[in-house]
């Protein structure tokens, strides 16, 4: 799968500049047109807290504290055959501390994992023959953080009707992860005789593998003036450590924890509906409603309502929440609930069963003149607040800044 997705994603380039460079000594007569070049840069604090820390087998701080920042940059032109052409470069930096991650060495005051650095950048490109309507895309990208690093690459392919009222894409990606396997302290094995250093969290770790590879296929139509659907959904498939290695089961009449087990394949398939409804120039109505199965034995429920109204020409004020619900997956048991007799186990409660709501209100500044400065088009402020049936609490905040350059 990996050699196959490799191959095409250097095809399709191939494509592409095979198609610029023909252009460029047939057409020398013609310039690119550029269409447009923008920046986006976004800047958000998380914060949460609760009692279910699976680094401590479900009980036990959940504290976190995360500042995250994205750059994006993007490039559309046009070129000799009026096809369009998009780059966008994308760098993400998060930094967070973590209590709960903190006690994977509970002996230590503080250790690496208390608190590290996650960077992930990205690369996309897309074609869009407008004569042919069909569009092709490819990206990759990159993610590290102190226990692991990702790769992931993809492929995409839309076609659609002469009107734009219907479009078809399927888009295919992987991703090869490869886990730091850091244990809890106890649970270390011991060094090899004549091995230097200690057990920190700074120590060479043995690495283990995690692929994901998935499908996506979204059908759109507008059925009239005022509504638009979108019928969504994903096949998803997991190979390699899917367990998290830090974290702790603790079992029935038992002090000593062992590490969380679960199985090496997790199949996923969701289903989505999304509409948008235009109830006037001022307001629109904006829905998802999802449906989630994979084969761990947890199935989901997703509402997301939104609805942007326009206050007055370049502002706009949109209220939004999400509602979920989730049954248990058939690994998960709470602190010292499991039994020695079970071969997987896990007591992350993110398999828990739960309910949730998200709600929240954001603000998008963006008039005709800019703000203050043409090329500043859009201002966006953002609010969110998330509540756990479990207890668990965490508040978001959100400022996205536009800048354009034609």
């Amino acid at each position: 799968m990996k050699k196959i997705l490799t191959i095409t994603i250097l095809l399709l380039l191939s494509v592409s500049w095979a198609v610029m460079a023909q252009d460029s000594t047939q057409q020398k007569y013609k310039k690119n047109k550029l269409v447009k070049a923008e920046a986006d840069f976004l800047f958000s604090y998380y914060q949460q807290d609760g009692n279910n820390a699976a680094v401590t087998g479900g009980l036990g701080t959940e504290l976190l504290n995360n500042v995250a920042t994205n750059t994006g940059f993007s490039l559309v032109y046009q070129d000799k055959r009026e096809n369009l052409h998009s780059f966008s470069f994308n760098v993400g930096v998060d930094s967070y501390t973590s209590a709960s991650s903190d006690n994977i060495d509970p002996n230590t005051i503080s250790s690496a994992s208390s608190g590290d650095v996650h960077v992930y950048p990205s690369l996309s490109w897309e074609l869009d023959n407008q004569k042919k309507r069909f569009t092709i895309g490819a990206n990759l990208s990159y993610s590290t953080e102190y226990d692991y690093v990702s790769r992931g690459a993809g492929i995409s392919f839309s076609k659609y009707s002469p009107n734009r009222n219907r479009e078809l894409s399927v888009s295919l990606s992987a991703f090869w992860d490869q886990w730091s396997l850091i244990f809890p302290k106890e649970l270390r094995p011991p060094k090899p005789p004549g091995a230097s250093g200690d057990d920190d969290d700074d120590d060479d770790y043995a690495t283990t593998p995690r692929n994901s590879y998935s499908a996506s296929i979204v059908y759109n139509q507008v059925i009239n003036k005022r509504l638009q659907i979108a019928l969504l959904t994903d096949v998803v498939y997991q190979q390699g450590w899917l367990s998290t290695p830090f974290h702790r089961v603790y079992f029935q009449g038992q002090t000593q924890a062992k590490i969380e087990h679960l199985p090496d394949t997790r199949f996923k398939l969701p289903f989505g509906i999304r509409a948008n409804y235009f109830v006037s120039d001022f307001l629109i109505l904006r829905g998802y409603y999802r449906y989630y199965w994979d084969n761990w034995g947890l199935t989901a429920h997703t509402l997301n309502l939104e609805a942007p109204f326009k206050m007055f020409q370049g502002v706009s004020f949109y209220p939004f929440a999400r509602l979920y619900t989730q049954n248990q997956a058939q690994y998960f048991a709470p602190y010292r609930q499991h039994n020695l007799t079970e071969t997987f186990f896990t007591s992350d409660y993110d398999l828990s069963g739960f309910s949730s709501q998200f709600v929240g209100v954001g603000l998008r500044l963006a008039p005709p003149k800019g703000i203050l400065i043409k090329p500043l088009s859009a201002l966006s402020v953002r609010y969110g607040m998330y509540r756990r049936s479990t207890g668990l609490a965490s508040d978001i905040f959100t400022v996205n800044l536009t800048y354009k350059f034609k």
